[in-house]
């Protein structure tokens, strides 16, 4: 309960900042881009991510966007992987069913999440489905987990590595 309450309350404090921006930001780092994200770069957890994120709004993550600094791309993709992470925590139940099955709405909207492109979308989907015990490694798999594994998955995977950036 009061790690959902940690992760609304950063969500509304970032909010009026901007959408986070993570072109060349830490693969791990939830806190998007700027100083924030650099000074909590390699931390896991909901504590770090909320510092990272409130950080960056503090020190102005306008100017790290703007100028190419702090992690920060000026290449006009905005990344929301912080949505992505918050999806799979409220829907772990849903995704496990769907990856052991290899199809589903669950599936099909964290495919759309990553940002799987259509002709990927058989692929991610197979891909789950076969590493559906490495990804959901035990019955209590935390999110941090899951996602580390999903992105390990993918980045294995030859057509799908481009996308283990993007989670």
């Amino acid at each position: 309960m009061l790690k959902k309450k940690l992760v609304i309350i950063a969500l509304v404090m970032a909010f009026p900042v901007g959408v986070v921006a993570a072109g060349a930001a830490a693969p791990d780092a939830s806190g998007g881009c700027g100083v924030g994200s650099k000074m909590f770069e390699g931390q896991r957890g909901v504590a770090p991510q909320v510092l990272a994120m409130t950080t960056n709004g503090i020190a102005q993550q306008t100017f790290a966007v703007s100028s190419g600094t702090s992690g920060c791309s000026q290449d006009g993709v905005v990344k929301s992987s912080w949505k992505t992470v918050m999806f799979i925590d409220g829907n772990k139940e849903k995704i496990a069913r769907d990856m052991s099955t290899g199809s589903g709405e669950s599936l099909e909207s964290l495919a759309k999440l990553i940002g799987i492109q259509d002709q990927h979308k058989a692929a991610f989907f197979r891909v789950t489905k076969e590493n559906f015990a490495r990804i959901f490694s035990s019955d209590n798999v935390t999110t941090d987990q899951l996602v580390v594994s999903l992105k390990q998955v993918l980045a294995a995977d030859s057509e799908l590595a481009q996308y283990s950036q993007t989670i």
